[in-house]
């Protein structure tokens, strides 16, 4: 019994890159050689972890994981929608300000850098439907119905996801962090309802052979430190979370304070042909986890799931918003490494007990 382990997205950049970005004082020539090194050097200490599925660590991703597919497009405006941590700082999407919506480019680019230097399986991460459908304004926009819009926005998620499939992706994970955050923001759940219907309607594009390559991550959030949503019960999310038309699940576990019971909602909502990928690894915990934690984390979570069912992951990217300082490259890899062991510790007592 081999349990399946997987990264969920970003690497802090290296400094190097980091102050040439900031310092803007590098040609744009310049500029993507150290691009390109990032992903090399990425990819490379990646695969040193004995990681047999990687990723680019979004290394290009230019502001965020959020915003990268329409990061410069001409018909926006930073003052969109905002995102409040818990320690009071914010992020805010961009607004949509006229017609059309489209995206300034497709995640496939990132995912091409990556092959040209992996020797293992890359996967790709791509940004939900249901967050971009943010960067609408509430007051709607002259001559550019809504309805427009969202027509405009489930092609072109569905395009990126047909090309990164096409290039071959081990794996496209959608990034729905916002799926936590509606609750909060409405606890109702309307608006979760509203993102998961929006989002099916761009899996239903797909066949089921498609969509079991596809996932689905959530977390509550991991920015300088602080989420967004930790303090919303999983249990008004999760059981929506798995009506989600996807083969894989990926979701953050590690901070949660009680994680058995949100391993018993997993366990009751979790379909046949679904996997969900248990984060072991908390990103904005300073404290590299030890193989051994990462082992009992999973043996623990197995007691729920099905070993079948079940694989490891981060909780989330480690610098998923801008250039997070907050926590180190060679922290970010050592996690990932005790992730890998961990996980081929847990598997080889799984092993025993079949």
């Amino acid at each position: 019994m081999m349990i399946p382990t997987e990264p969920i997205g970003s690497i802090p950049r290296p400094p190097a890159l980091i102050d040439a970005v900031e310092n803007g004082n590098l040609s744009e020539s310049e500029l993507d050689a150290l691009y390109e090194d990032a992903v090399r050097d990425t990819v490379a200490r990646m695969e040193a972890t004995g990681s047999t599925v990687i990723s680019d660590g979004e290394q290009r991703k230019y502001h965020n994981f959020l915003t990268y597919c329409v990061h410069g497009s001409h018909n926006t405006a930073p003052d969109g929608f905002q995102i409040p941590f818990a320690d009071g700082h914010m992020r805010r999407m961009p607004r949509l300000m006229r017609a059309p919506f489209h995206y300034e480019r497709y995640a496939d680019s990132y995912l091409a850098v990556a092959q040209r230097y992996a020797t293992v399986a890359v996967k790709q991460a791509v940004i939900s439907p249901s967050a971009l459908s943010l960067m609408y304004p509430p007051e709607g926009l002259p001559g550019y119905s809504r309805d427009q819009f969202i027509d405009d926005l489930l092609g072109e998620h569905e395009t990126e996801l047909r090309r990164c499939l096409a290039l071959g992706a081990y794996k496209v994970q959608v990034d729905f962090t916002e799926g936590r955050l509606a609750v909060k923001l409405d606890p109702s759940g309307e608006l979760l309802s509203s993102f998961i219907d929006l989002n099916n309607l761009a899996l239903n594009r797909f066949s089921s052979a498609e969509r079991a390559l596809i996932g689905v991550h959530t977390c509550p959030g991991a920015d300088r430190d602080s989420t967004h949503s930790l303090d919303v019960d999983y249990a008004e999310l999760l059981p929506s979370l798995f009506e989600l038309q996807v083969g894989n699940f990926y979701i953050a576990l590690a901070s949660e304070p009680d994680p058995a019971r949100v391993l018993k909602i997993i366990a009751k909502h979790l379909k046949p042909a679904q996997r969900v990928f248990v984060g072991v690894i908390d990103p904005i915990d300073p404290l590299i986890e030890t193989p051994e934690l990462v082992r009992d984390r999973i043996l623990h979570a197995a007691q729920f799931i099905a070993p079948a069912q079940l694989g490891s992951t981060d909780d989330c990217g480690f610098s998923p918003f801008c250039d997070d300082r907050s926590t180190s490259r060679d922290t970010a890899f050592a996690k990932i490494a005790a992730r890998v062991a961990g996980t081929a510790l847990a598997s080889a007592i799984l092993r025993e007990r079949a």
